[in-house]
């Protein structure tokens, strides 16, 4: 009777896998929550540090997507906001980051660096022939 064990945890290992399929991944909303919001009248904008829930995503979100919902959380324009820091501890689902949401355009492109600019334009897409 030995060998019935090892069968026996293969067929759980296999019904759980099929159970695991039928589930829809990613169908959550990602939940921001602000933790501080501090406005800085120099510079002319807020400096803001968030949590996003993002549990059956998997991963750490793209930078676009944080984006638009901590845009979508402000009531804000996705143009004026961008994230400095967004970083996730090993194993868990919820991400902590830093963003600046600026007055208008023009200020943000005089006070944020190029290479984070950079970051949050978005990625084209090679032609096909």
């Amino acid at each position: 009777m030995v060998w019935w064990r090892p069968w026996k945890s293969w067929l759980r290992k296999v019904k759980v896998k099929e159970l695991r399929q039928d589930e829809p991944h990613g169908s959550e909303p990602m939940k921001v929550k602000i933790l501080s919001q501090k406005r800085n009248p120099l510079i002319k904008r807020t400096e803001v540090t968030f949590e996003i829930e993002h549990g059956g995503r998997g991963g750490t979100p793209l930078r676009l997507q944080a984006r638009g919902e901590l845009a979508a959380t402000l009531k804000t324009k996705i143009e004026l906001v961008y994230i400095k820091k967004l970083e996730t501890k090993t194993g868990a689902s919820s991400s902590i980051g830093e963003a600046n949401v600026y007055d208008s355009m023009e200020q943000a492109k005089l006070v944020e660096p190029e290479y984070i600019v950079a970051r949050h334009i978005p990625e084209e897409k090679p032609k096909e022939e």
